[in-house]
């Protein structure tokens, strides 16, 4: 009886099809990988309390496949990093994206910006971390190789793999797609990214704009002279031309270029740090 009980505590229970309302149109330049030779789909990922709903994509063999925790932007779980998923798994790895808002909100559904912002705000970064930990865990029962472990977001979830490889001692490599290095703090968000810096368990690869109007370069500088000044591995690189949300094909902030060298990056950088 309890189980039921606590289970209701998740308002999402099942992904949503297709794009989050509040992105708008649909650019023209979106891209859709095919599931072909993946196992792709949604699975279930049981947390604190009872299940979170995630996409997994990973190869049709029997694996071990190194693991990619994928941290979704701000507008959750959609078509879009379910697309990302994809694209990790025909390069051979096993993604999987929990849906981290399931116990705020369903932002797919949303269409004002302002109501999106209000449930993610009530996401603390304990659960975000302890519900990676349980993808983690779950991959690992999936085929995954749970030694060989990596993590990337985009926007919100750029700023949680910072603190992700600040959390995890066994993580491999992170890569962070223009995520807040600073930022305002609150019970829920008790630190920066900066401000994890000399925590960090593993090498971040962070990918920024040059023209993005939330996350200036002088904070890129700063995350490079902090990584520099706690003797950490990591890189920053800026995409001089780009704003944020660069890698986003399905709406108007994305650059090719930007988002196709910084995907070149990524894989390399995975490769480098034994991904």
């Amino acid at each position: 009886h309890m189980t039921t009980l606590s289970r209701r505590e998740f308002v999402v229970v099942s992904l949503a099809t297709g794009f989050t309302l509040a992105t708008g149109p649909i650019n023209a330049a979106v891209i859709t990988t095919p599931a072909t030779g993946l196992l792709a789909g949604e699975v279930k990922i049981p947390v604190a309390h009872g299940v979170v709903p995630a996409y997994r994509a990973r190869p049709a063999g029997a694996g071990p496949f190194p693991v990619v925790l994928v941290v979704q932007e701000i507008f959750g779980v959609h078509e879009h990093i379910k697309d990302v998923c994809r694209r990790f798994a025909q390069a051979g790895y096993l993604a999987v994206a929990p849906e981290l808002y399931a116990r705020q909100g369903d932002v797919t559904k949303l269409t004002d910006i302002k109501e999106i912002i209000g449930i993610v705000s009530k996401v603390p970064d304990g659960q975000v971390m302890a519900d990676l930990d349980a993808a983690r865990a779950w991959a690992k029962t999936d085929g995954g190789n749970d030694a060989r472990v990596a993590v990337t977001g985009f926007c919100w979830g750029g700023r949680i793999v910072w603190l992700y490889a600040a959390h995890s001692p066994t993580l491999r490599a992170g890569v962070a797609w223009y995520g807040q290095l600073r930022g305002d703090k609150s019970a829920l968000k008790p630190r920066s990214a900066l401000e994890s810096v000399a925590d960090l368990h593993a090498p971040v690869l962070g990918l920024y704009g040059g023209k993005d109007q939330g996350i200036p370069v002088a904070d890129v500088e700063a995350m490079r002279a902090a990584l520099k000044a706690a003797g950490k591995p990591g890189e920053l690189i800026v995409f001089a031309d780009a704003g944020h949300g660069f890698h986003a094909d399905y709406r108007p902030s994305y650059d090719a270029a930007a988002a196709r060298a910084g995907w070149q990056k990524l894989l390399g950088f995975f490769t480098a740090n034994g991904v």
